[in-house]
Order: C-alpha cells, then sequence, then structure tokens
C-alpha cells in the first residue's frame, strides 16, 4: 500500500518560505540538499511524518504563476480560534474563519492563508474525518 510522503512546492526565496513555514505551522528543516542548479528543502514537525518539499531553482527570479489546477494543502489544529489569532499576531494575514454547513450540519470549521508564493494553505480544525 502506498504511504504519502510528501508535496514539493516551487518558491522563489527559500529564506522566506522557510521562515514562513516555521513560523505559521510549527515546521523546521528536516533536511537540505543543495545541487549546482536546485536546492531541496523538506521541512516537518514531530505531529506527522509528512514533509513539505521546497524547491528552489537557483536561476529563477521571477515569481511562479500557480496555474489554475492548484488547489491547497491542508493541515488540522486543536484550537481553530487560538491559531488564527496567533495567525494574525504573526502577520501571517489569515483569511476569515469558516463554519462550513452545506446541509445544515458543520463538517468542517476552518480558515485560509496564502504562502508568500501564493500558495492556498487550509488550515482545518480537528473534527470528524479532518484529524
Amino acid at each position: 500500500m502506498a504511504k504519502a510522503i510528501h508535496s514539493m512546492i516551487r518558491v522563489l526565496d527559500e529564506e522566506r518560505s522557510v521562515d514562513f513555514y516555521r513560523r505559521a505551522f510549527g515546521l523546521e528543516v528536516a533536511d537540505r540538499l543543495d545541487f549546482p542548479e536546485f536546492t531541496l528543502v523538506y521541512m516537518s514537525n514531530g505531529e506527522t511524518g509528512f514533509e513539505v518539499e521546497l524547491t528552489i531553482n537557483k536561476d529563477r527570479t521571477a515569481p511562479y504563476e500557480l496555474g489554475d489546477g492548484y488547489g491547497h494543502l491542508a493541515v488540522s489544529v486543536d484550537d481553530l480560534a487560538a491559531e488564527h489569532a496567533r495567525f494574525e499576531a504573526e502577520g501571517l494575514a489569515p483569511r476569515k474563519l469558516v463554519e462550513f454547513a452545506p446541509a445544515g450540519e458543520v463538517v468542517a470549521r476552518f480558515f485560509f492563508v496564502a504562502d508568500p508564493d501564493g500558495y492556498q494553505i487550509e488550515v482545518l480544525e480537528r473534527s470528524g474525518r479532518f484529524q
């Protein structure tokens, strides 16, 4: 059976992206592989073995176009309101808290935040299927 281990995103500025993922999600650099044309930075925390792989192409000077195919990464947290307040205090510009209840019953509570390159990240409250 397959096991999800990481998701790769291309970022323009390594330092800025590492700082964002550290402050926003408590991710730390687990490994850094430097090659002549690009660098791979793997970030994780003790909550899960899943990693975010930041790819930095050394000759890239322009921001990446995310296109219309990218959706979002998702993380779960115990206290959504506290995390939202912490993101605001960190200046990370979280969007509004949402209670998703399309049929009248709350399915999920969440907010979105964009990383420095515009990648969208959904922050979900741990409940139901979102553990």
